[in-house]
């Protein structure tokens, strides 16, 4: 098949822009509007068409996000749920409880800000408490437990990646993964859709991670003295519930309700009817989202913040403007990719690699996986999304394959990548911090990178059967 000019264009651009993203010559951000600017002087398209994923709805979800995400980190909130977690009863002071506490703390609080910033938290907070039971170690004849140290640290760096898999707004690949699947598929994943698939993923993978790293990594002991007493003296900082906090977590409660009432609607009334139409077309995640956002600006934030003002001010809203603009040059490039032809190109001179039959599209979806899990290992995350899911989407097209559950399957699988300091901010963080040797990360990711490739494609799989979107 010959490309015409816009797309011979188009693929010097797409390859410079895949090099560039996984060699970090440039800033992922800059590499995307670079690729943007580049398909507008190279004449694929005009300016208008090129830059408009820049005002995707999905972007003003991102953008509200990052305003909850930034209020629940000032007041502290996300705080307030680690140790009120870790202070009940059956956690205690036993090594395996204590791990699968902070498992699933940082799952919770990623799935819902960023894993970036659960991982610096939890991992401050992990620091605390063994600092407390090295000090406590001094005074008795147990010693301190070094080795589950690795296992704890370990649990952060993982348990914050794969928290993010649970919601769509829980890390960047997955809002890129839903773009490219609505505008070249025309399908709608809705918030709570996502979470029926998303939530089984990511208990499976919890539950095998804490399992790994008990067995990996054994404390030795069967108490670590010293973790009740600084937990309850971190609670006691803390102090009563602030006006602040009480008005962020309204606001986020007010926006999750508005993500699921319309996937609630849908199941009680069916798609068709006025109210799960109408919730379709006028509440969108995106509009949720800023709701959320323009409240925290709205409601009260008390103490010191003086008696008018707000939960969070304009200055304190940090949005990180490098996913925006990353997601919206990606999402360009993989646009350009379909209209010009190039992903057609590219989808039949891929079809050889996808064998045929009654197991084609299964074969797809676990190639889509492992390509995913690959990439993410030695680029960014969300940059993995934005080349493997229109790739997939295209090579689905060509092979007659459920495109669909492929681009979902890839989509969760560029959240993984768990082997090196590189492949994830989270490993970064904590790798960073010098509590963890380089073998041990890379041979517990490489455990989970496994199964946690066999476990999406599997349940994807599965839910694809029962899926009515």
């Amino acid at each position: 098949m010959s490309l015409t000019p816009e797309a011979q264009s188009l693929a010097v651009i797409v390859a410079a822009v895949v090099l560039l993203w996984i060699t970090e010559a440039l800033p992922l951000a800059i590499t995307a509007l670079l690729g943007a600017v580049a398909c507008v002087i190279a004449g694929v398209a005009p300016a208008r068409e090129v830059f408009r994923p820049f005002a995707d709805p999905l972007i003003f979800l991102f953008i509200g996000s990052f305003l909850l995400a930034e209020a629940i980190r000032i007041h502290r909130l996300d705080r307030r749920l680690a140790y009120a977690v870790l202070s009940v009863p059956w956690v205690g002071e036993r090594p395996p409880r204590i791990l699968a506490a902070v498992a699933a703390i940082s799952v919770i609080i990623s799935a819902f800000i960023s894993n970036t910033c659960t991982a610096a938290m939890m991992l401050a907070i992990v620091s605390g408490i063994l600092a407390a039971v090295d000090e406590a170690a001094r005074f008795t004849d147990k010693p301190p437990a070094h080795r589950f140290a690795t296992g704890l640290y370990l649990c952060i760096a993982f348990a914050a990646s794969i928290g993010g898999l649970a919601t769509p707004i829980g890390t960047a690949p997955n809002l890129i993964g839903l773009g490219f699947i609505r505008n070249q598929l025309g399908v709608d994943i809705s918030f709570l859709e996502w979470c029926a698939v998303g939530i089984p993923i990511v208990a499976i993978l919890t539950a095998f991670t804490v399992f790994m790293l008990n067995r990996s990594y054994p404390a030795g002991v069967e108490r670590l003295d010293g973790v009740a007493r600084f937990v309850a003296e971190e609670r006691r900082r803390l102090g009563p519930w602030t006006t602040g906090q009480k008005s962020v977590l309204l606001a986020f409660a007010i926006t999750v309700a508005l993500w699921v009432i319309p996937g609630f609607a849908m199941a009680l009334l069916g798609h068709s009817h006025p109210v799960s139409v109408w919730l379709k077309e006028r509440m969108p995640e995106g509009v949720a989202a800023l709701i959320g956002g323009i409240l925290l600006f709205v409601l009260p934030g008390g103490g010191s913040r003086g008696r008018w003002s707000a939960a969070l001010d304009w200055k304190e809203a940090k949005i990180d403007w490098g996913i925006v603009l990353l997601y919206g040059g990606g999402m360009a490039l993989g646009e350009l990719c379909f209209s010009t032809g190039l992903a057609k190109a590219f989808g039949d001179s891929m079809t050889a690699f996808v064998p045929e039959g009654p197991w084609a599209g299964v074969a797809l979806v676990v190639m889509a996986t492992v390509v995913a899990v690959v990439t993410s290992e030695f680029t960014s995350n969300a940059a993995s999304a934005n080349m493997v899911v229109p790739v997939v989407i295209a090579l689905g097209r060509h092979t007659g394959s459920d495109n669909l559950t492929a681009a979902l399957a890839a989509t969760f699988a560029c959240s993984l990548g768990f082997m090196m300091p590189v492949s994830t901010p989270c490993n970064a963080i904590v790798y960073g911090a010098g509590h963890i040797p380089l073998r041990a990360m890379m041979r517990s990711g490489a455990i989970l990178d496994v199964v946690g490739a066999v476990v999406i494609s599997t349940i994807v799989l599965l839910a694809a059967r029962f899926a009515t979107w």
